[in-house]
Order: C-alpha cells, then sequence, then structure tokens
C-alpha cells in the first residue's frame, strides 16, 4: 500500500517542484521603445549569429555589424530583405533572405541592438 501511494506521489510531487522552479516573466509596462531586449538577444543568437557573428557591434564571417540599427531598417532587411527608402546601405548585397516569420519580434531585436 506505502509503495503505490508513493507511486503515485512522486510524479506529483516532481510536477510541483518543476512548476515551482520556473521561471515566470511580470507583466509589466513596455520597456522604452516597445520591445523586449531579452528577446530580442535570443532571437538574435538563434537567427543572426551565422552571418553577423555573435557580437552585433563587430562584423561577421558574412554580414556587416548591425549594433544601433533602427526598427525600420531592421523591418525592411529581416521582413522583407529590402532597403529603407533612402537609406544607403553599409555592404549592398542580396544573400539575405527575408525572415518573415520575425516580424512580430522586430521590435525586440531594435531593443537589444540598441
Amino acid at each position: 500500500m506505502r509503495r503505490r501511494r508513493l507511486r503515485v506521489l512522486a510524479p506529483l510531487a516532481g510536477a510541483l517542484v518543476l512548476a515551482a522552479c520556473g521561471e515566470q516573466k511580470q507583466a509589466g509596462p513596455a520597456p522604452a521603445g516597445g520591445g523586449d531586449s531579452e528577446v530580442g538577444r535570443q532571437v538574435y543568437l538563434a537567427q543572426c549569429t551565422t552571418c553577423h557573428g555573435s557580437d552585433p557591434s563587430q562584423r561577421g564571417p558574412v554580414g556587416p555589424p548591425v549594433k544601433g540599427a533602427s526598427k525600420e531598417l531592421l523591418e525592411a532587411r529581416v521582413v522583407r530583405a529590402t532597403y529603407p527608402l533612402g537609406y544607403t546601405p553599409k555592404q549592398n548585397t542580396s544573400v539575405m533572405q527575408p525572415m518573415p516569420q520575425l516580424a512580430g519580434n522586430i521590435g525586440d531585436l531594435a531593443a537589444y541592438l540598441r
């Protein structure tokens, strides 16, 4: 009987411990500029470092430095693979492919790259 109770309670206790250890982000006011820099950092590390390198202030293996890129430039380059009207690119290439799936994270990327 005691072993049976432990088999039932052990998974429940484990689930409670995992739930208690999980980090929950508190909702609060959006950072100035409307993006979450930590989310932007995660997106950058996952999507951009192959070409732009891990340090956005340095030139990457393929792409130029992107530190300080404006939200407008990021939206044009990342979502549409174009340049904003009147913008003079650091490196005018067509290597970068559009990544429209990141449209919702442009503000986050801009906050991280600021």
